[in-house]
């Protein structure tokens, strides 16, 4: 793994954080991270262990705590500044695995519906929206680098996605399919449960990576 370092230290200091955890698991060559997980993109540390688990692929996550929201907000890093060099959990992950998908949640309001597949990998990317247009027909899967927001495409050098040696694919996944609508609430965030569409979303992914290649 050869990559430019972020010239910051702050994910060294995110890392010190009460609560915070990180969590690395390492099995095949393919790898599944979620470092945003938690508190602040909520479902996708669940989708990303489960598909994992099920799978038999390595995985990394940082796990984020509630924080009041009067006092603070959820501390959130950009990709590019997730440094290996900071962190000998995520070196030891990415040294391990060949190929990975990171887990991402975004929230627009002009793209509700849409999930977006964003990293270097293309023929990856492509693998993944073809089945998820197959098994989620009510979300608009975008995987053409020019409809997806220039700061949603993964794409710099930085960015952990593109460090592994097969490079990776980036999912952004809208609040929609991470959103239980029956008991309003996260889903598997606290007491709510698995939404439909959190669980559809999980098996589609299980199956494209056991048919990537």
């Amino acid at each position: 793994m050869s990559s430019p370092q972020s010239s910051s230290g702050r994910f060294a200091d995110l890392l010190t954080q009460p609560g915070l955890r990180e969590r690395v698991e390492l099995r095949s060559r393919f790898g599944l991270m979620a470092f945003h997980g938690g508190a602040l993109e909520k479902a996708t540390d669940v989708v990303g262990a489960e598909v994992a688990e099920r799978t038999g692929s390595s995985y990394y996550e940082v796990w984020h705590p509630e924080v009041e929201p009067e006092v603070e907000k959820v501390p959130h890093l950009p990709s590019t500044e997730v440094d290996p060099a900071q962190s000998g959990a995520l070196t030891t992950f990415m040294a391990h695995v060949e190929t990975v998908v990171t887990l991402h949640g975004y929230g627009r309001e002009d793209r509700r519906w849409s999930i977006l597949l964003g990293g270097r990998n293309r023929s990856l990317a492509a693998h993944v929206a073809a089945r998820f247009r197959e098994d989620l027909p009510g979300y608009d899967v975008v995987d053409d680098l020019e409809a997806i927001p220039r700061g949603l495409r993964g794409q710099h050098p930085r960015n952990p996605v593109n460090l592994a040696a097969g490079g990776g694919l980036q999912i952004e996944l809208p609040p929609t399919i991470r959103w239980n609508w029956e008991e309003r609430g996260w889903s598997d965030w606290a007491d709510v449960g698995r939404a439909l569409d959190t669980e559809a979303l999980i098996d589609s992914l299980v199956w494209a990576i056991h048919t990537w290649r």
